[in-house]
């Protein structure tokens, strides 16, 4: 008879598998355990049920109640994980041998595992968990960064400082990965200054396997053991040095698990070395030529694009790639020039770098844009890709961003779903009617709930306010004051994202004087939560943060406008799901998609922004708000001051009013009206379980059947 597992071995199998994170009930017996330490841990199961010895553990569960709920749990989990009636197991059937791999830079599944920066990690934190819950046969590949992103903090001068911690793998659920003899798995990649070598861990996100590849190791050189420390730091060299490692140390990895994928799907041009890699097996395993591997490799590969910036599209020189990628110029029988004609526009314009985009399109048949007017913007971005053809025949279609609503979508909230929508309404979220019957909702019970959310959000950046004056060692009265910081009585605006110039974080402090007078209007006043990390080498981006920063510490300012630090998932999960208006003012058309705007949709926070990204397909005129007309002046300063003007005019003409006009029992009916609206025509839409589904039917099934392309597979 196998013996019976103990609480302890329950909850430390839970807190092994991702799934958890979005499980509301099972992240509740997680913080009811120990509320203190939960919070002292970063919300790390790992961590807590080290403090937590299985005798020790057992007497806390019998206290606080527990047993019924974890083995409610423990149960739930392993039906989840069994079961075989999915969406997948129906329409993505020929996946179910050989899988899609997608490869990422970054993932950001959750703040407890910091190998993420912003959107583009989020937004394939999110794909992972839609895959999963939707049972799609998808294994991912990424990299293991050793000390994360930075975590930030600001000096006296509001000048952003950087540091870095060290992440302890014994303090992380992860796992070495194995192969099938049970080995862990090892791969090198051949530079012409020699091997580097990285080792293989695995996360188990749901159903998904996450494997990533890690340098520090002892076959390295100092120099390579310390190549995947940070994401996104470091010069060029190391930039490029990471990419071989995700894309062709990726590729390796796979086979050396035993995996064969049967679509290749490439987030961001990031990995799209992992071509060249499928390519040289196939040469080398069916004796192809390079043309005809390429064209078996692009009829089976997949790319997103998700930036018309371009900073956002690794460029090298030559030197570069034939130091780094020569070898495997080598067996796949190419000359330096025709290598490098694969990351041209030009072919054989020698003048012109490498891009690892321009790759990415050349390997893959199947390329989308992450919005419907990013799509437009791409298709005008790379049209010399194709130059035989015209703008609308350039073979880059779209598929919109959604986020994962079970991540994002506040306790409370699901609550009230789940009185008024269809049974098991979490698993049909990319279902129109699904949504239909939110108009039900209680207006006053609906307004009750955002209140608690937003007076939860308040404290808690109050909490943070403090933490972060007590670093400077600030006099007692400012401790005081910001204890009375922000009022939950008042109109909250969040903004929240990274701090680019193109994303004009202080567009609106363009008039001062008039965003003051607003501020402090004594019957309609407005308030400011900001948050957002600037890339270290980003000047312009440090200038804004600090100039919003200043802006906080002065009156009339104080206490109304307040920036919190080291923006991560956490802080995020409270600003989406406690504002009462959510502020995003790209340049258009800059802004690829913006799924923060998508997050606060479903917990009843309205949009107010640009027609840009999502929002440009989004907006219907009574479902947020929006700023501008969507049409660009060809003079960035004029269409900078035309979008502050409209910007200051809706909050003034539009938001403000709709806000503040109360009935009898103080309940703004017109702004929850809004908010209804809201939710019935977006939440279907911009939802990770839709977007899944499109890549699925729209891309993995028809490449992984090696059926040809046309514009209408991803449009």
């Amino acid at each position: 008879m196998a013996k019976q597992k103990t609480v302890h071995d329950k909850l430390r199998e839970l807190g092994k598998n991702l799934w958890w994170s979005w499980q509301p009930e099972v992240t509740q017996i997680f913080r009811e355990i120990d509320p203190n330490l939960w919070t002292d841990v970063g919300h790390n199961p790992v961590l807590l049920l080290e403090q937590y010895p299985p005798d020790v553990l057992e007497k806390r569960a019998s206290e606080a109640v527990l047993h019924t709920r974890i083995n409610w749990a423990y149960r739930r989990w392993q039906e989840y994980m069994e079961a075989t009636d999915t969406w997948g197991a129906t329409h993505a059937g020929v996946l179910g041998h050989r899988p899609t791999a997608y490869f990422s830079a970054e993932f950001g599944v959750h703040e407890s595992l910091p190998i993420y920066s912003g959107g583009l990690g989020v937004l394939a934190g999110d794909h992972l968990k839609s895959a999963s819950d939707l049972g799609i046969p998808l294994v991912a590949v990424g990299l293991f960064y050793g000390q994360g992103y930075f975590q930030q903090y600001l000096d006296e001068n509001g000048w952003q400082q950087e540091t870095y911690t060290d992440l302890k793998i014994s303090k992380l659920p992860i796992e070495p990965a194995l192969s099938r003899d049970g080995k862990p798995v090892m791969i090198s990649v051949d530079t012409r200054g020699g091997k580097i070598h990285a080792r293989t861990w695995r996360i188990n996100v749901g159903r998904i396997p996450l494997y990533l590849l890690d340098t520090d190791v002892p076959e390295n050189r100092d120099e390579d053991r310390h190549l995947t420390s940070r994401l996104y730091g470091g010069d060029q060299r190391t930039r490029i040095r990471q990419e071989i490692i995700l894309g062709i140390g990726g590729v390796r990895a796979l086979a050396a698990l035993g995996i064969i994928p049967g679509v290749i799907h490439m987030n961001e041009g990031h990995s799209a070395f992992a071509g060249l890699e499928v390519i040289r097996q196939r040469m080398k395993e069916d004796e192809l030529s390079f043309d005809e591997a390429l064209r078996e490799t692009a009829a089976m590969s997949a790319f997103t694009t998700h930036t018309p910036v371009p900073a956002g599209h690794d460029r090298f020189n030559a030197e570069l790639i034939e130091e780094h990628l020569g070898p495997q110029r080598d067996e796949l029988g190419l000359r330096h020039d025709s290598l490098m004609s694969l990351g041209r526009v030009e072919p054989q314009n020698q003048q012109e770098s490498f891009c690892m985009t321009v790759l990415a399109f050349k390997l893959c048949r199947r390329a989308n844009a992450v919005s419907g007017l990013h799509g437009v913007v791409s298709r005008r971005m790379w049209a010399n890709l194709w130059p035989w053809r015209s703008e609308e025949e350039i073979p880059i279609g779209h598929i919109t961003n959604g986020i994962h609503v079970p991540t994002w979508l506040a306790a409370q909230i699901r609550t009230l779903y789940d009185r008024v929508l269809p049974l098991n309404w979490y698993v049909r979220t990319g279902e129109p009617e699904v949504w239909a019957p939110v108009e039900h909702l209680s207006p006053g019970e609906l307004w009750e709930t955002h209140q608690t959310l937003k007076s939860r959000l308040i404290t808690y950046a109050r909490n943070r306010l403090i933490k972060q004056a007590r670093r400077r060692d600030v006099p007692e009265t400012v401790l005081a004051q910001l204890s009375t910081a922000l009022d939950p009585r008042v109109l909250t605006i969040g903004f929240a994202r990274r701090f680019a110039p193109y994303k004009r974080a202080d567009l609106i402090f363009r008039d001062v004087d008039l965003i003051g007078k607003l501020m402090t209007n004594p019957d309609r006043p407005i308030q400011f939560v900001f948050a957002g990390k600037s890339h270290p080498a980003d000047e312009p981006g440090k200038s804004i943060l600090q100039k919003i920063y200043k802006l906080s510490q002065q009156e009339p300012f104080r206490g109304k406008l307040v920036f919190l630090e080291d923006y991560d998932i956490n802080l995020a999960r409270h600003l989406v799901q406690g504002v009462d208006d959510w502020l995003n003012n790209p340049r258009r058309p800059l802004e690829a998609s913006g799924t923060s705007g998508q997050k606060v949709v479903l917990n009843g926070v309205l949009n107010c922004s640009i027609l840009d990204g999502w929002w440009a397909e989004a907006y219907d005129g009574s479902n947020g708000f929006a700023i501008g007309t969507g049409h660009t002046h060809v003079n960035q300063d004029i269409q900078d001051e035309r979008d502050a003007k409209s910007l200051a005019a809706v909050l003034e003409n539009e938001v403000i009013p709709l806000f503040y006009e109360r009935d009898q029992d103080d309940l703004p009916q017109a702004w929850i009206k809004r908010m209804k609206r809201a939710v019935r025509t977006l939440g279907w839409r911009f939802n990770a379980d839709r977007m899944v589904m499109d890549y699925v039917s729209k891309t993995y099934v028809p490449a992984a059947g090696g059926l040809s392309c046309s514009m209408d597979d991803v449009v």
